[in-house]
């Protein structure tokens, strides 16, 4: 289809509104500002607000956000609660038993805890007042590059108005030409267009595959009265060990939040090889767990939402400048993974990149040489030594149980190097192993109440999602004969269990038994979790038209 597109120009262009991608707008036009220069800088979210799409733990340790704005509390910054004290517990089958002692990397006392979707609409308002140009609603669906082949150039947005054959319908608007000297990508993990650049640019040449877990999250509000943590010392409380024991990497956390609420969630790594696993059914299980249920009990979930996190960590940083390009936050694996926090070094990794652009922009040098500088900042700071620790953490949780435990006691007395430096690790998608009969069932359905136990469905009702229902599925699987041949008799379909909006459903032929799978992409999370997992990739994720998908404002 041949159109006509409208093109606009900026002198920076930044695809993704969470915090990585407004800090680094907010100390661009700071940096502007100081040296007397006039900038424009445009910001685009998929999301239809800022912080529509933000899901996080939401532990902020607030060094950077200090950094960038000193008088942030003063300024409105929205902070649930102070963290007062740790609580980190092993759960049995039945019990939960107190660790003697939180590892370094995950005390908290200090740190804000706060809900990520409303800490980034205050971003999103002050960097609306250093006049940077915010267009949330605005999918970035295809990059753009100079006639060379390999300087980026800006990025195309998504048509809107085509109906489910990819034809234009009456109101058809098509995307706009989004031109910019430098354009930063700050699109979080599996970033859609980061992805694409890291294949064609061949990014991660020599680098550790890029590793993920998938977290469910909820907020949720507790009954009038004392709470669990009215009389704790701690209000940040971190598990391991039940459901998923130590067969796989995972963990939980409750937080205490303002106004009665608590924050909970439940992380899975995706690096589980038992076909059988369903993150989701994790989550509910963990909810579930004596120790978590006392304290939950008689709460009403208010918002409910997922995501994956990259925590493969310092191996697994793909180049992050390109001719015309960088590439920020968790889209480019900068999350500290032993510390279960990202927040701050995503932010970081924003403003070393802004320092940069106001260099580059000085010197009118925008290829890779001149962006370099980048890297090379980031190599310099706390940020580094933050994620150096932990370069080599997600590869030994991966490990069988008890190398898992010495690889990370050696880590930990040897600041992160260990026995092996680096210490490998398959990509996700590699590491299913054929199901073993008889078939799991899945957990007795009766336990969903609507109130604090959703289903999946229900979940996708709780995070205000929502789809253009007759526009081009943007969830592609390549050849559905794989799903039918091979998939199900070797992994019994994992989508329809590592999705946790119930987007892949399983149909079988009632006289042939031949499996189908049926998409239902209106209740897609944007979590990403399918075009990481599924072992044959056959699964491609992109956006949706701008606007689509979660509508938090809570979690």
């Amino acid at each position: 289809m041949s159109v006509e597109r409208e093109s606009i120009e900026f002198d920076v262009l930044i695809v993704g509104g969470g915090p990585a991608g407004l800090a680094s707008a907010i100390r661009l036009m700071q940096l502007a500002r100081q040296k007397g220069k006039t900038l424009e800088v445009a910001l685009i979210e998929k999301g239809a607000q800022i912080g529509a799409h933000a899901v996080s733990g939401a532990i902020l340790k607030p060094n950077a956000l200090e950094e960038l704005i000193p008088d942030h509390r003063q300024a409105g910054c929205p902070v649930e609660t102070v963290v007062r004290e740790d609580e980190f517990y092993y759960l049995t089958l039945n019990k939960a038993v107190a660790l003697p002692a939180t590892p370094r990397y995950m005390h908290n006392k200090g740190c804000y805890i706060i809900s990520l979707s409303r800490f980034c609409k205050w971003l999103g308002e002050k960097a609306q007042e250093m006049e940077v140009n915010l267009f949330p609603g605005f999918a970035a669906n295809e990059v753009l590059f100079a006639d060379d082949g390999h300087t980026i150039t800006g990025v195309r947005t998504q048509d809107q108005g085509l109906d489910k054959n990819g034809q234009p319908k009456s109101n058809f608007e098509p995307g706009i030409d989004l031109l910019a000297k430098i354009t930063v990508f700050a699109e979080g993990a599996r970033g859609n267009l980061s992805k694409f650049i890291e294949k064609k640019l061949d990014l991660n040449a020599g680098k550790l595959p890029q590793v993920y877990e998938t977290g469910i999250k909820e907020v949720i509000q507790l009954p009038d009265g004392p709470s669990y943590f009215s009389s704790s010392k701690g209000n940040d409380i971190h598990v391991m060990g039940y459901p998923l024991g130590l067969k796989a990497p995972g963990g939980g956390f409750i937080y205490e939040m303002a106004e009665n609420r608590i924050g909970i969630g439940y992380l899975t790594a995706l690096c589980y090889n038992d076909p059988m696993i369903d993150p989701y059914e994790m989550f509910i299980r963990f909810k579930r767990h004596p120790f978590v249920s006392n304290i939950i009990k008689g709460g009403k979930i208010l918002e409910q939402g997922a995501r994956t996190v990259a925590t493969g960590g310092h191996y697994s940083i793909p180049e992050l400048a390109v001719d015309g390009g960088l590439l920020i936050g968790g889209c480019a694996s900068i999350h500290n993974t032993p510390a279960l926090k990202g927040v701050h070094v995503g932010m970081k990794s924003g403003m070393l990149a802004a320092e940069t652009i106001i260099e580059a922009l000085d010197k009118n040098d925008f290829t890779v040489s001149a962006l370099k500088t980048y890297p090379d900042k980031l190599s310099k700071s706390w940020v580094h030594r933050e994620i150096w620790e932990g370069r080599n953490f997600a590869q030994a949780l991966a490990k069988k149980t008890i190398f898992k435990f010495i690889h990370l006691g050696t880590q930990y007395v040897t600041g992160g190097r260990g026995l092996i430096d680096p210490l490998s690790m398959k990509a996700d998608g590699q590491t299913l192993k054929p199901v073993s009969a008889p078939k799991r069932q899945r957990e007795d359905k009766q336990i969903y109440d609507g109130e604090l136990f959703a289903d999946k469905l229900t979940g996708v009702y709780l995070s205000k999602t929502k789809h253009r229902e007759d526009q081009p599925s943007h969830l592609i699987i390549h050849d559905p004969e794989i799903c039918s041949s091979r998939c199900y008799p070797k992994y019994a379909s994992p989508c329809t269990r590592f999705c946790p909006g119930n987007v892949y459903e399983l149909e079988l032929g009632e006289s042939t038994g031949k499996a189908r799978i049926k998409l239902n992409p209106s209740n897609c999370l944007h979590c990403k979790t399918c075009d990481i997992k599924d072992p044959y990739r056959n699964i491609t994720w992109k956006c949706p038209e701008g606007g689509g998908g979660p509508g938090y404002s809570i979690v």
